[in-house]
């Protein structure tokens, strides 16, 4: 007997949460320059609570080839990586109309 998510009500192996959830997120993507006219891109808008923030920086920072961290529910990446990270945030299931880029 398959299990039920208590969610949806749908077996986990049909469960669409998190697929839900990923299309009420509005994302955010901004580039600030910091202390020492050091540009950083910021993602936020990504609910926390449905998502590791950790994992997912983890993996941004791999594709961009920089540095960077996940705090006070923002994704912080070294350098311009605006357009990179729209373009992986959509491979990962987020819808385009969602993204913001300024």
């Amino acid at each position: 007997m398959a299990e039920i998510c208590p969610v949806c009500g749908l077996p986990k192996d049909l469960c669409v949460c998190e697929e839900m959830s990923k299309e009420q997120q509005r994302i955010r993507i901004r580039l600030e320059t910091r202390k020492w006219g050091k540009k950083w891109t910021v993602i936020d808008g990504i609910d926390s609570k449905e998502m590791k923030l950790n994992k997912l920086a983890s993996a941004l920072k791999s594709k961009c080839a920089c540095g960077g961290t996940a705090k006070n529910d923002q994704i912080l990446l070294m350098g311009d990586h605006r357009e990179t990270v729209k373009e992986e945030l959509i491979e990962r299931g987020f819808p385009y109309e969602n993204i913001e880029v300024q």
